[in-house]
């Protein structure tokens, strides 16, 4: 399965960017969020499930030091990786890994913050997400932040293709458990590329505790 679905990425991010249904100019709401945790400049972020996004330009020009994309698909990365590098002169660490099945996240020193902005809702069986949300408590630190962005429960019930598994807060709260506290939450209607109208949910949670 997860050469498949590599392979279905890697075909999805042969478009321009600006024609994927999931672009975003500039990721307000999730950087809105990312301000919030007062991390320093030199916290350790892993962007989870990246492809091509402009987060990682909007983290740079926030002065943030110490970045990690991560996606299945090689492609998009490749293509992340020269846009950075041709436009603020920084190596971004790329990291291509399944996060149901990860075989170098896990591998990862402790993290500042998590962010994962569309992917969580692609995986509907229970082994697969309770693989990723084992993942963020394997390597989410102490007082470490985690930022879920996914369709909402009114959201769609496809994205690229592939079926969805919709959430709102209390699902995610329950997911990650009693170590984790809510810190903020809303609901954005983000309007994709092609003028379709997408309802997220957005939740920042804190790590209190490691068990």
């Amino acid at each position: 399965m997860s050469s498949e679905l590599k392979l279905h990425w890697n075909t999805a991010y042969n478009k321009a960017d600006n024609q994927l249904g999931w672009f975003e100019k500039y990721p307000e709401k999730t950087m809105t969020l990312v301000t919030q945790t007062q991390l320093p400049k030199d916290a350790k972020i892993l962007n989870v499930g990246a492809g091509t996004t402009t987060l990682i330009d909007a983290l740079l020009d926030a002065s943030y030091t110490n970045l990690i994309a991560n996606d299945l698909s090689n492609q998009a990365l490749e293509k992340l990786q020269t846009r950075i590098k041709n436009s603020h002169n920084y190596n971004v660490n790329c990291v291509v890994d399944d996060l149901t099945n990860p075989k170098k996240l896990n591998q990862l020193k402790p993290i500042d913050l998590w962010i994962d902005r569309a992917v969580l809702h692609f995986f509907l069986t229970e082994k697969d997400q309770q693989a990723y949300f084992n993942l963020i408590k394997h390597i989410v630190a102490k007082n470490g932040f985690v930022l879920i962005a996914v369709f909402a429960t009114n959201g769609a019930e496809k994205c690229c293709g592939l079926d969805l598994k919709r959430y709102n807060t209390s699902m995610l709260q329950d997911e990650l458990g009693s170590d984790f506290e809510l810190i903020s939450s809303f609901n954005h209607t983000f309007i994709n590329p092609f003028g379709g109208e997408r309802p997220y949910i957005y939740t920042l949670f804190k790590r209190l505790t490691c068990n």
